[in-house]
């Protein structure tokens, strides 16, 4: 099974758990602890649904996750200020090759 890389593309305000370029692996069902530098319970919500879509090939302009067809992008669903103290993160989602 295909692995997938998570990565931090923008951050709007603050977060307290992410830095640009932080990036999440993973393996199967497994979240690749020794190279995933942060992890949020929160903003996994925004990526969770998707996986198996990404996982199966299909491509991210047909499921309007980017004009690519190879690269997916999705939001952490903390809206930031002036609605949250915090800010939100965009993150960049693409499939490793095996």
């Amino acid at each position: 099974m295909k692995g997938i890389k998570i990565e931090v593309e923008k951050i709007e305000g603050i977060c307290p758990v992410f830095e640009k370029g932080d990036e999440i692996i993973i393996e199967g069902a497994s979240l690749n602890l020794a190279d995933t530098d942060a992890y949020c319970v929160w903003a996994s919500t925004s990526w969770m649904p998707y996986l198996h879509a990404i996982r199966g090939g299909v491509p991210a302009d047909e499921i309007g996750l980017s004009h690519e067809k190879d690269t997916y992008y999705v939001q952490c669903l903390d809206p930031g200020k002036p609605y949250t103290p915090g800010g939100t993160v965009v993150f960049k989602i693409e499939l490793l090759s095996d």
